[in-house]
């Protein structure tokens, strides 16, 4: 990904606002349809004064994708590595990524349409960190499903993750203590779910 000059990419709460703002917009109206000018007045500043830490729109989309995949990320193996065993480490990854999924459904709309808009080098890193975190869902069921195929546990935590990042799309008039304890009962029951004897 190019990036800015050194010393001049934005941090701690700057940053948080404009990759917050970036995600409002890229959501609302498509990258695409989304100018530097734009994200600019949405963060009290003009679009050309953007480019001092990020060298264009698609830098700024790809900081946003990479941004969200990191936090993820390292999110759960924390939640993993703070677990008591294998069933509260099932149940901190779920709340963890429903807490994500209710809290910011502008990233999971971005994800969707605008990953082809990444970089190369971009992609490669949201892909590459993604998979880190499915590991990490895939590693906790193994222990609790240790007769399950990997492949069939790592096509369960993405289905799960269908189901999770719905909510943009699924709340609905549910409040979010309720969609929450809705996505936690299902999410679960789908990956504690035994797949059904071939043949």
């Amino acid at each position: 990904m190019a990036t800015a000059p050194q010393g001049q990419r934005p941090t701690g709460e700057r940053r948080t606002a404009i990759l917050g703002a970036a995600a409002r917009l890229f959501a609302a109206h498509g990258y695409r349809g989304v100018t530097i000018d734009d994200l600019g007045r949405a963060v009290g500043t003009t679009g050309p004064a953007l480019y001092r830490h990020f060298p264009g729109k698609e830098a700024l989309l790809g900081e946003v994708l990479v941004d969200v995949s990191e936090r993820l990320a390292r999110r759960g193996r924390a939640l993993v590595t703070g677990a008591d065993g294998p069933e509260q480490a099932l149940e901190a990854l779920l709340r963890g990524h429903i807490e994500f999924s209710l809290e910011e459904p502008d990233l999971i709309t971005v994800h969707d349409r605008e990953l082809v808009n990444l970089t190369d080098d971009d992609r490669r890193r949201v892909r590459r960190l993604q998979r880190g975190y499915v590991e990490e869902w895939v590693a906790v069921l193994s222990a609790l499903r240790p007769e399950s195929p990997r492949a069939d546990l790592r096509a369960s935590v993405h289905a799960v993750f269908g189901l999770l990042n719905s909510t943009p799309h699924s709340r609905g008039p549910l409040s979010r203590s309720a969609m929450s304890a809705l996505l936690l009962r299902m999410g679960s029951a789908a990956l504690r779910a035994e797949a059904p004897p071939q043949g």
